[in-house]
């Protein structure tokens, strides 16, 4: 096979075939993954969650991942928010033509080596190839289906003044990752992406409550953006305390460069989950003992008072306004 992809790979004759079976079939291969035109699949009786999703980030690979990891995280991640168990996900790429091979079979391994740990299926896919210039290196787009948890049902308009606001983790992580991967601002920072599959997080949190409302995947918009869309899905305030916002040192020293607010960068393994008060003490010590919800932490509550809006209450004890999100989102990622 030649070191580069090519039209030829993506023609439908042989070289796609050497293609699909010497990379994707290879890294994919489980009993269900198929060769026919739909994979055929067993679905205990109960509620689905189905979720689809693409994945365009530039550099395709990064500190702490790359595009195939985060194609498997981020379809995983948004099945969990149900309380969905994921188990089956069909991959589809668009690779430019001259995309290197071996970096291609890297981002296949690092898809195997995530969708075994979050429990999933790979079990279809499609391959297409463009033209050089017209992608840029390789974009895939993931689909899922996942089992609801029986008696589990969350949403954003579940949110209920009185609840706590919960993060499983430090912010910003991965867009600040994005940003200086890219260098074009001279800036050097030891920071990794966040990129992680939740799904084992939220069984443990659902098994230690059955009270769950709100469970959200902050990525692009970053902890702000999920806040104020819940804020508005459940017609009610929310309020948090900067002070108690885990971020990384390094992260917030970027920010504080660049001009950027933590709470605005992309995430891509941490949620934000919404339970009444009671039982945030509960969820908290059981995230801290999770492999990537370590520096989970309570940062604020929901309130009757100002529906839609997000108000932060700041180090030195006054209340602003979170700036409400709007325009192009820096870095962009996707």
């Amino acid at each position: 096979m030649s070191k580069t992809v090519t039209l030829a790979h993506g023609a439908g004759g042989r070289q796609t075939s050497e293609l699909i079976h010497e990379v994707f079939a290879a890294h994919f291969a489980n009993p269900l993954f198929t060769a026919d035109d739909a994979a055929v699949l067993e679905v205990e009786a109960g509620r689905l969650a189905m979720s689809t999703d693409g994945f365009i980030v530039s550099p395709y690979e990064f500190p702490g991942g790359n595009v195939g990891k985060l194609s498997i995280c981020g379809t995983v991640n948004d099945l969990s928010c149900m309380g969905a168990e994921p188990l089956y996900l069909t991959c589809a790429f668009v690779i430019e033509e001259g995309f290197p091979m071996d970096k291609l079979e890297e981002i296949a391994a690092a898809m195997e080596k995530t969708a075994a740990e979050a429990g999933v299926r790979i079990v279809a896919g499609d391959t297409k190839v463009a033209g050089k210039g017209q992608v840029d290196g390789v974009f895939i787009t993931t689909t899922g289906i996942g089992r609801i948890r029986e008696g589990v049902r969350t949403g954003g308009a579940l949110a209920k003044p009185g609840d706590a606001v919960i993060v499983t983790g430090d912010v910003g992580r991965h867009g600040c990752t994005i940003l200086l991967a890219r260098n074009e601002y001279g800036i050097e920072a030891d920071v990794d992406s966040d990129c992680a599959p939740l799904w084992g997080a939220v069984d443990s949190v659902l098994t230690a409550s059955e009270d769950v409302h709100v469970i959200r995947d902050a990525t692009r918009g970053g902890v702000g953006t999920v806040l104020y869309e819940i804020a508005e899905q459940s017609n009610v305030g929310v309020r948090i305390d900067a002070e108690a916002v885990p971020v990384d040192g390094a992260v917030k020293g970027v920010c504080g460069m660049l001009g950027l607010e933590p709470l605005y960068l992309a995430c891509e393994g941490r949620l934000v989950i919404i339970a009444p008060a009671q039982e945030a003490e509960k969820i908290v010590e059981v995230l801290k003992k999770g492999k990537y919800t370590a520096g989970a932490a309570v940062i604020g509550e929901i309130t009757e008072e100002m529906p839609g809006k997000v108000v932060m209450t700041t180090e030195i004890g006054a209340e602003t306004l979170l700036p409400q999100p709007g325009g192009e989102l820096l870095p962009r990622i996707c």
